[in-house]
């Protein structure tokens, strides 16, 4: 399953798909320290430009410096050249276009294109709509909420039944008492 684009927001196909978020400023030279939700850190850089949302605007922005920093990456972006005008960034998600993405591999999916989808039993019981996503070690899982919240394996085949991207609905192999 392709990890990059998760989102903690129904996707909407006008607005970027959230691919990271500024943690806050390194050093006193501008630097920020990025986080990201693609599956290897550094592939984030490749997606310029960035859109910061900045309120309920998405705002683009080149990248001056990139460094690889632990878990994460340190950035530097243009007009942001001391730490104070940086801090200003905190919190601030990055997102990219559907269009700088490449398209999926069949059988793999944008974790923000499972978002909001509607979750159904094979008998037909509404579970619930996927929030997000975690990643573990053994596999990933869909957490779905709605007259409580769910965590369901990530698994094609014995839980996850069937995808449709286009009907807007996934439906699993799951006791709704789980």
């Amino acid at each position: 399953m392709a990890v990059d684009g998760d989102s903690h927001a129904p996707r909407v196909e006008d607005d970027p798909i959230i691919m990271g978020r500024i943690a806050g400023p390194y050093g006193v030279k501008g630097w920020l320290r990025v986080v990201s939700y693609t599956e290897r850190p550094d592939k984030l850089i490749e997606y310029a430009p960035w859109y910061l949302r900045r309120g309920d605007a998405w705002i683009p922005t080149g990248i001056v410096a990139v460094k690889r920093h632990a878990k994460g990456l340190l950035v530097r972006l243009p007009g942001y050249e001391d730490r104070d005008v940086a801090a200003e960034l905190a919190g601030t998600e990055i997102g990219i276009y559907r269009k700088q993405l490449p398209p999926a591999a069949e059988d793999e999916y944008y974790w923000g294109d499972l978002i909001g989808l509607p979750v159904v039993t094979l008998d037909g019981l509404l579970l619930g709509t996927v929030d997000h996503l975690i990643e573990t070690g053994a596999n990933d899982v869909l957490v779905v909420k709605g007259e409580r919240e769910r965590l369901i394996p990530f698994i094609r085949g014995s839980v996850i039944a069937q995808i449709d991207l286009d009907g807007r609905a996934i439906r699993v192999d799951w006791d709704p008492d789980f």
